[in-house]
């Protein structure tokens, strides 16, 4: 059953209010150890959190800038926040000093909350920069013992002061979260920027609270179901999915204990649902191949003879296509022999959704994943819409499209063919910049940006950024995206950036996968220093040469990669190369690779000199000089 409530923090008390301590509301792994919480005890830290800061004189309307790790104490804070009439807005943790000053200055916001030392210390370098920061909170407080500064105090000191705040205070709280409306701003998302400054999205409680009951119509989940919070808490995504998704459904969520315990925490929770963007999919298909190769001969010999049939049988299925008795049947053999044991050792073993989004994922790897069983499906949405928009539905899952609108949602296309959307859980508009919002808010609809069609089944099918698609000399139109797609459908290939925009032929730039490439090397024999000199390798070369002759022959003639090179570093969002979602900040590519990029078209260069800058966490650069090949590629 699903609460009836206007805002986020009503929806956590109705789940609080029926479920009590009856149910787990958020899991932490901590120390090795899994630490539950109850709804009742989500609920009341969420209260407390809430009135030590109005001890502190939050005022409704205020900005809390959240940064750190997945946390319950930070979905508290958040959460905390919005029941006050106030605003959080989570920062990407990895962000270098400068993307996190504009965030938390564009903002305005006026408290930082930071998981712990290390945010903290960020925090504190650029302190005399940031005006309007008048308190810092750690939750964390490992090495905070000798800080010794008036604005800076712990979560636990907070909770303290809600509980004095609340005995002074009798109705202050129930009265503040029943003034929440709908209306109000529950969170403001920062866009990953790439082509300038991000914009704040600005989201309503409605707009959650719609986008979330639109989605579980198409994605049902309730309080039986578990997943998993380990994608950025700046994301969307996942405040969509921990929070608003949560509370509505009365799902756990659980959060693991550090970035290299996530495949480990995984398997031992055994989410029922996950959602992940296509590089996680192509990790974990990478571990799985690691393992197949790690096992006994005979679970060997098992695994080559019935992954083939499973994934021949998932392709006739995408397609559409019937599929023979005697290959059901092996198949049936296969899930008890190896697909199953295969699924629980990589954390599936209880999964009936999975959904991935925000690129194209490869046809080999959607096979896979539903060959073992897991029932993978695409998403397609943005950040101005709370995240989905359209979603495959069980059974009709489609490889060249993202699936039809999810329940709530209309979707149409302009003269130009630019996805339009509109839905009551639109974002209220960009922060401080009405002049953005006027131009992708138009007559209710929002402006995606993005180029699509329909396919004859009404499912969408994204091409490109309208902006992105280019135009080759003599007039061939292409989109760099859906070849980069393409590369990237190899599991050797991590990033590729396809040019070609007024020039004779398509050529690309591609980034190898260390860890792929690294175990391929190592079982060939092949020794390497780093990334720069693997990448370099002529073997390494002859590698990615067949992947992109591969691909060439999926491709139109035009379209085709003639020539490429691999860079001697990985694309890397501290260079502002791409965002951190590891979107491509094509304007700051072309120009920082633009000799490479001429090689290419250089019919006489095999190779080119680069000099690289590069950026550390501290914000110091250095200049590096590599000789970078260039080849021609097969199929072209």
């Amino acid at each position: 059953m699903e609460p009836s409530a206007e805002t986020l923090p009503q929806l956590l008390l109705a789940q609080a209010e029926r479920w009590g301590n009856r149910r787990v509301a958020i899991r932490e792994k901590e120390f090795g150890i899994w630490q539950a919480y109850t709804w009742r005890q989500y609920a009341d830290h969420v209260q407390r959190i809430a009135l030590g800061l109005a001890s502190l004189g939050f005022r409704r309307g205020d900005k809390v800038a959240v940064i750190g790790d997945n946390r319950p104490q930070l979905y508290w804070i958040m959460v905390a926040v919005q029941a006050l009439g106030g605003v959080p807005v989570p920062v990407y943790q990895d962000s270098i000093a400068a993307e996190m000053h504009y965030v938390i200055d564009h903002s305005e916001s006026r408290m930082v909350v930071c998981e712990d030392q290390e945010q903290v210390d960020k925090i504190l370098e650029m302190k005399d920069k940031l005006p309007m920061v008048e308190t810092v909170v750690y939750d964390d407080p490992k090495g905070m013992r000798h800080y010794d500064y008036p604005f800076l105090l712990g979560l636990d000191k907070v909770q303290e002061l809600g509980a004095v705040f609340a005995a002074a205070h009798p109705g202050y709280w129930d009265a503040e979260v029943a003034r929440g409306k709908a209306s109000d701003l529950a969170i403001i998302n920062y866009t990953s920027g790439t082509t300038g400054f991000p914009k704040g999205v600005m989201i309503s409680h409605g707009a959650f609270v719609s986008t979330g009951r639109n989605f579980l119509q198409a994605e049902p989940l309730d309080e039986r179901d578990e997943v998993m919070a380990y994608l950025p808490m700046a994301w969307i995504g996942d405040s969509f999915f921990s929070l608003a998704v949560a509370f509505l459904s009365g799902c756990t969520v659980n959060c693991p204990e550090d970035a290299s315990t996530v495949r480990h925490d995984f398997r031992e929770i055994g989410p029922t649902m996950t959602f992940a963007p296509p590089r996680i999919w192509e990790n974990i298909l990478s571990q799985a191949q690691v393992r197949i190769e790690d096992a006994n001969w005979l679970q060997l010999r098992l695994t080559k003879f019935f992954l083939p049939r499973g994934m021949r049988k998932a392709k006739l299925e995408l397609e559409g296509k019937p599929v023979s008795v005697g290959l059901r049947a092996l198949c049936s053999l296969g899930r008890w022999l190896v697909f199953e044991p295969l699924r629980d050792q990589l954390g599936f073993r209880r999964i009936r959704s999975a959904i991935t989004g925000g690129a194209a994922l490869g046809p080999e790897m959607m096979q896979f994943f539903r060959a073992i069983g897991v029932n993978l499906k695409q998403l397609y949405g943005a950040t101005e819409c709370c995240a989905p928009a359209t979603l495959h539905r069980d059974g009709h899952v489609k490889l060249e499209t993202v699936g039809p609108a999810i329940p709530g949602v209309e979707i149409t296309l302009s003269e130009r063919g630019e996805v339009l959307l509109r839905t009551a859980g639109l974002f209220s508009g960009y922060y401080k910049s009405p002049e953005q919002t006027a131009a992708a808010l138009q007559d209710g609809w929002f402006h995606t940006g993005d180029a699509g069609l329909f396919d004859p089944d009404g499912h969408l099918v994204i091409i490109d950024r309208v902006k992105d698609v280019a135009t080759l000399h003599d007039g061939t139109v292409f989109a760099p995206q859906y070849i980069e797609n393409k590369l990237k459908f190899s599991v050797y290939i991590k990033e590729a950036v396809a040019v070609g925009n007024e020039r004779p032929y398509v050529a690309a730039m591609v980034n190898i996968d260390m860890e792929v490439v690294g175990n391929w090397a190592e079982r060939r024999g092949i020794g390497y220093s780093g990334y720069t000199d693997l990448a370099q390798n002529p073997a390494t070369y002859d590698l990615i040469h067949e992947e992109i002759r591969r691909t060439n022959l999926t491709l139109a003639s035009s379209q085709r990669v003639k020539r490429f090179a691999i860079l001697h570093k990985e694309l890397d969002p501290d260079d502002a190369e791409i965002t951190r979602t590891r979107k491509l900040r094509r304007g700051f590519i072309n120009e920082r690779y633009a000799p490479i990029i001429a090689a290419l078209y250089d019919p006489k260069a095999a190779s080119v000199a680069v000099k690289a800058k590069v950026t550390y966490e501290d914000g110091r650069t250095s200049e590096m000089e590599r000789q970078v090949r260039i080849m021609d590629a097969g199929g072209a």
